[in-house]
């Protein structure tokens, strides 16, 4: 069993910093579409220390210039594979607008400029590679971008269904999701020369029907072939709702799907991390900062919003219809212990740049730390409804109280000046929590926001908050007479605002326009925190984009797909300027 690298300093970018490990090559390239920050928030940086601590020997290439061999090649050849993303964010979403206008701006990218990401990250670099070492070890895929297009999935940005990047890469394996135990397995499986097709999580190309694998359970499921869903909607469809039935690891079956010749094998999830294995994930020892190589080329924006933030849970149940995370990072919420999260928390002061302040506390979403239904960690989710849509499930124990302490214990560690939230918070919850709902309502506003408080309700007309999967109307008067009740008792006031969202599948002018109404008239303002929706692949909402249909009803959806239709939805909520009609006289008698 090898063990040795385990490095608590930067991770080597260049051979110069190898041969100051003692390393004449590395076992593991990783490449990066964004700057590398050594941070527990930044995928490649959590893959990298996973397989330090493994006893493999990794080095980086971040955002490595596509227009020569300079940077792909400055570290030779990986002995095992190469490990390549996109970065955080798909690439095409980091890169446009809603609307499709590039962004001029890139939080992780050093300078600040969005000058260094190509469009489809994955698959260019997959393909530089290729192109500078001809026969070269295996590439293997992971990140979001890669987990999100991994069966046959509809692009926006081309307006087409794209097969799956693995064959658009040319690369070898993909995996999926969060991929800890998945990117050992397989460094173990290439390294003793051990077929890779019985991992969770992994993807890869068969050219021919898969044969069975004795390690899953069930006969195999075969999606719709790519050449069919590409030419009927219909078919788009039902690939779509049986792939996303068979993403939950208790009850998942191995999917296979032919994408031209060959074909694309699905395996099952891997298996949520348990509690201590995900707080090793966080307590290993990044140093929380850009790669030295990088400093001179400017500060990463990014960097100060996450440097000093704490990852509570991972996973969502609420699985909102535009939302990837239940693809990704899964629907089961698996929490750290309290103990680690305090253990990280201390850590921070013997950073040379920590002020007192924890920025964030929270994950998906905050206020999901410590609840879970323990008969979905069992057996998976019910088939015949959510956990919190179309209203909470009466067997989930929506409790904030263990929040609730952690918060009141990071707050009393010596050297702590004031914990953040920063994750989003679920507003049905704190008013479904009728036990300690308002004690932690009052504590978020006493102590853990920065004067606003923000929620996400998206919408209010109830046609669209239920194609979204997101709570009703009432829930959201609740809450607001909630945090007005507690507000007035507050010496310092604090201010309710909220994320909306235009043009959702199913959304018209004519709802943006009643939503205008509704908070002129019931939340007394026009809220600025107003996006346009963003069909990102594998969710229900993209599929409702892309098929005109509700694929739960089977109704006819108005979709809008005009870039001037999506802002004018947008405006809809904008405030008009208020035109002074005094004249000139009336303003001296004043």
């Amino acid at each position: 069993m090898r063990k040795e690298p385990v490095i608590t300093a930067d991770l080597p970018a260049t051979r110069q910093e190898m041969s100051a490990l003692g390393w004449s090559r590395a076992d593991v390239i990783l490449v990066s579409g964004d700057a590398f920050i050594d941070s527990p928030y930044i995928g490649v940086a959590v893959i990298a220390r996973v397989l330090l601590d493994a006893g493999y020997r990794v080095a980086l290439i971040a955002q490595p210039d596509i227009h020569n061999d300079r940077d792909i090649t400055r570290l030779g050849e990986p002995a095992l594979f190469w490990g390549v993303t996109g970065g955080c964010m798909d690439s095409m979403v980091a890169n446009y607008t809603a609307t499709g206008k590039p962004r001029r701006s890139d939080d992780l990218t050093p300078g600040g400029r969005n000058t260094r990401r190509p469009d489809r990250t994955v698959i260019v670099y997959s393909n530089l590679i290729r192109r500078h070492f001809k026969q070269t070890v295996p590439i293997v895929l992971g990140g979001i971008e890669a987990s999100l297009r991994r069966i046959s999935h509809y692009d926006a940005w081309s307006g087409r269904v794209r097969r799956s990047i693995l064959f658009d890469a040319k690369a070898d394996l993909l995996l999926y999701g969060m991929a800890e135990t998945s990117i050992v397995e397989v460094a173990r499986a290439i390294e003793d020369k051990h077929d890779v097709r019985g991992i969770r999580g992994v993807c890869y190309i068969s050219p021919a029907l898969p044969g069975p694998v004795d390690v899953f359970s069930g006969p195999d499921i075969a999606l719709p072939a790519h050449a069919e869903v590409v030419k009927e909607k219909e078919m788009f469809a039902e690939m779509f709702r049986t792939f996303y039935a068979n993403i939950h690891p208790q009850t998942a079956r191995r999917l296979y799907q032919q994408q031209d010749t060959r074909y694309l094998v699905h395996n099952p999830p891997s298996f949520p991390l348990s509690v201590e294995e995900l707080d090793a994930v966080y307590e290993r020892p990044y140093t929380r900062q850009g790669h030295p190589r990088e400093k001179d080329q400017g500060s990463i924006r990014a960097l100060e919003t996450i440097r000093f933030g704490l990852t509570t849970h991972r996973g969502c149940y609420g699985e909102c219809r535009f939302c990837a995370i239940a693809v990704h990072q899964g629907t089961q919420v698996v929490s750290r212990s309290m103990n680690s999260l305090l253990r990280e928390a201390a850590s921070f002061r013997s950073h040379p740049d920590f002020k007192g302040i924890i920025s964030d506390v929270g994950g998906p979403t905050a206020n999901m730390y410590a609840i879970e239904c323990s008969r979905k960690q069992r057996k998976g989710p019910c088939r015949d409804k959510g956990c919190l849509f179309p209203e909470p499930c009466p067997k989930l124990p929506i409790r904030h109280r263990a929040q609730m302490d952690l918060l009141s214990r990071l707050r009393a560690l010596p050297g702590i000046r004031k914990v953040f939230i920063g994750s989003g918070l679920r507003h049905d919850m704190i008013a479904g929590d009728r036990r300690d709902g308002m004690a932690y309502l009052e504590q978020i506003l006493k102590y853990h926001i920065s004067g606003q408080l923000k929620i996400a309700p998206e919408h209010v007309q109830e046609n669209v908050l239920n194609l979204m999967g997101k709570p009703g109307r009432d829930i959201l008067e609740g809450f607001h007479g909630m945090f007005y009740k507690l507000n007035q008792r507050q010496t310092q006031k604090t201010f309710l605002t909220y994320y909306l969202l235009a043009d959702h599948p199913g959304c018209t002018l004519a709802d943006m326009k009643a939503l205008r109404e509704y908070a002129l008239r019931r939340l007394r303002m026009l809220p600025e925190q107003v996006q346009i929706f963003t069909p990102t692949p594998s969710t229900f909402s993209t599929l409702m984009y892309h098929t005109q249909r509700d694929p739960f009803s089977g109704k006819t959806l108005f979709v809008e797909k005009n870039v001037g239709g999506k802002q004018k939805q947008k405006d809809a909520l904008k405030r008009t300027k208020q035109k002074h009609r005094f004249t000139k006289d009336k303003r001296s008698k004043r």
